[in-house]
């Protein structure tokens, strides 16, 4: 099993509107059967928003991820968040 976070440092006050999106976008995918949790900051960097998901199989991970991209409802859910980050990254760890 992996846990893969994406880590997002947003524009000060942003989060929450951060938060918001990645929300919409994983009501339109329910179907993939990844279960996301989705993180506001209390005590690390301010405006930080992290995505977390586990999974089996990172070559799965990968293609739920490819048609997110692909997905024209998943990509006007997510307009405009590209302006509200101002960094991010992504951290997969193998549980043991």
């Amino acid at each position: 099993m992996f846990v893969i976070r994406n880590v997002f440092r947003c524009r000060p006050g942003k989060a929450g509107a951060v938060a918001d999106k990645f929300r919409a976008a994983h009501e339109l995918m329910r179907d993939t059967g990844i279960e996301p949790r989705i993180m506001i900051d209390e005590v690390a960097d301010f405006w930080t928003v992290v995505v977390e998901v586990e999974v089996e199989d990172l070559a799965e991970f990968g293609r739920v991820m490819h048609e997110r991209g692909s997905r024209e409802d998943v990509k006007a859910a997510m307009s405009g968040y590209l302006e509200m980050v101002e960094s991010g990254r992504r951290e997969i760890y193998r549980v043991v």
